[in-house]
C-alpha cells in the first residue's frame, strides 16, 4: 500500500518535497514509539561504530527514498515497486560477502526468482 499511497500523494508535487514530508511523518512515528516505550534511554549506550553506521545507513536510506519517489513520479508503480524489491537479492549477496552470512540453495533460488520476476514485470 505504501507505493500506491505514495503514487497518489506525489501527483503534482515535487518528489523531493514529497520525500521530505514523508520523512517527517516517519520521524514522528518512530520517535513516538521510542518515547512511548521508554527506549530513548538506549541512546547513551551507543558506540561510535553504532553512530557512524546508523548515520551512513540514514544517508543511504534518504537517497534511496529520493530516488524511489522520483521513479514513482515518472514511472508505473507496477514497474517501480518490483525494481525496488530487487534490493532484496542485492542484500542477500552483500550479506554473504560482507557479513559472512550463510548462502543456502533456498536463498540462492529465492534471490534468482526475485531477479527473474523483476525482469518479467519490467518487460
Amino acid at each position: 500500500m505504501t507505493a500506491i499511497f505514495a503514487k497518489i500523494g506525489i501527483t503534482g508535487v515535487n518528489s523531493n518535497l514529497a520525500t521530505a514530508i514523508r520523512t517527517i511523518i516517519i520521524l514522528m512515528v518512530a520517535w513516538g514509539i521510542v518515547l512511548a516505550r521508554g527506549e530513548q534511554k538506549g541512546i547513551t549506550s551507543l558506540s561510535k561504530q553504532n553512530i557512524i553506521f546508523l548515520v551512513i545507513s540514514g544517508v543511504v536510506t534518504g537517497l534511496s527514498w529520493i530516488c524511489y519517489f522520483k521513479a514513482l513520479q515518472i514511472g508505473k508503480v507496477s514497474q517501480v515497486a518490483p525494481v525496488d524489491k530487487l534490493s532484496i537479492a542485492l542484500t542477500i549477496a552483500l550479506s554473504f560477502l560482507f557479513l559472512g552470512e550463510e548462502l543456502t540453495i533456498k536463498t540462492v533460488v529465492g534471490a534468482f526468482l526475485i531477479v527473474a520476476g523483476t525482469i518479467v514485470l519490467i518487460f
